[in-house]
């Protein structure tokens, strides 16, 4: 008997564009999503992030292309492919009167018996055992945010889509959501993340999409995207005469001033210890000069600046 190939990846789109009026919000993305890891779907507020997630859902039509979750088209079979996909889009909403357990029981009422006594798991998962019995009117809105990853665990999903779920989070909830990421990808399930928050993907996912105007600018492993590329994190006291120095060196692709340090991506590690000899000889006080991997945040800082100079 001859069976389908299971596809690599639970979420595929091709083409897939957004139109409200003249209005272009999601501008023919490609996006693949793969089977087993933990995805970012990174982008500034505005980009259209929440949009395409409302149409992997279903929640408002495409105006152009084609779309699957775990290998099952949507719109067409949007029923059979959500029965195995928990998300949260914007704020979670609940029953302010009921405690957490109450509101969990309510949809787990309206699933059976197989979701009533995936409760206390799911409330264990996501941090919220010893809160569970206290009113939801007195949760912080981190907590309504775990509570709504809660709900959607009562499913026993196999794709998690969440967005801007770091939203509310302290520093502590943050954690326990990353290591509940982890778990959960451990499992071999998927978790895609729509958020503006660099850092946050960076240490939390295994792959991303960036985004920007609606349109995915790149796609890739976190250490694809990263690439082999080093920046120097340079602080001197006199900054307006270093950026001219650095930038005259061959080695270096452009200084970027943050307002507190240089940020000096650099072609050639081996060339950082002339870079300093310059700076000393031209008279300017180094305080600083690190050396590091170019990270996610400055990867996606130099393709947004291309994409700008080239428009």
């Amino acid at each position: 008997m001859q069976t389908t190939p299971i596809s690599p990846y639970v979420v595929e789109t091709e083409g897939l564009t957004k139109r409200f009026g003249a209005r272009t919000v999601v501008r023919g993305v490609d996006l693949q999503v793969p089977r087993g890891s933990a995805f970012g779907y990174l982008g500034p507020n505005g980009a259209g992030k929440t949009t395409l997630i409302r149409m992997l859902l279903g929640l408002t039509p495409a105006s152009a292309g084609r779309m699957k979750l775990l290998g099952l088209s949507v719109p067409q079979q949007r029923a059979a492919a959500l029965a195995r996909v928990g998300a949260i889009v914007e704020e979670p909403r609940f029953h302010g009167h009921l405690t957490g357990r109450e509101n969990l029981r309510v949809v787990a009422a309206a699933r059976g018996p197989e979701a009533a006594g995936r409760i206390d798991g799911a409330l264990e998962q996501v941090g919220l055992t010893a809160r569970s019995d206290d009113r939801v009117k007195t949760y912080s809105l981190g907590m309504r945010q775990r509570l709504g990853i809660a709900r959607c665990l009562l499913a026993d999903p196999e794709l998690l889509i969440l967005d801007e779920p770091m939203n509310g989070l302290d520093p502590a909830g943050i954690q326990e959501f990353r290591a509940f990421v982890r778990s959960f990808v451990a499992d071999g399930r998927t978790i895609v993340l729509s958020s503006h928050l660099l850092d946050e993907i960076e240490k939390t996912c295994d792959h991303v999409a960036i985004v920007d105007g609606g349109t995915i600018v790149a796609q890739g492993s976190i250490d694809e995207l990263r690439g082999d590329g080093h920046v120097v994190f340079v602080e001197v006291d006199d900054t307006h005469r270093a950026r001219g120095v650095l930038a005259a060196h061959a080695a270096v692709e452009r200084v970027i001033d943050d307002g507190e340090v240089l940020v000096v991506p650099v072609l050639d590690v081996l060339a950082v210890p002339d870079l300093n000899r310059r700076l000393v000889e031209a008279g300017i006080g180094v305080r600083r000069l690190e050396l590091q991997q170019a990270s996610l945040e400055q990867r996606f800082l130099e393709i947004t600046t291309r994409l700008e100079n080239a428009a």
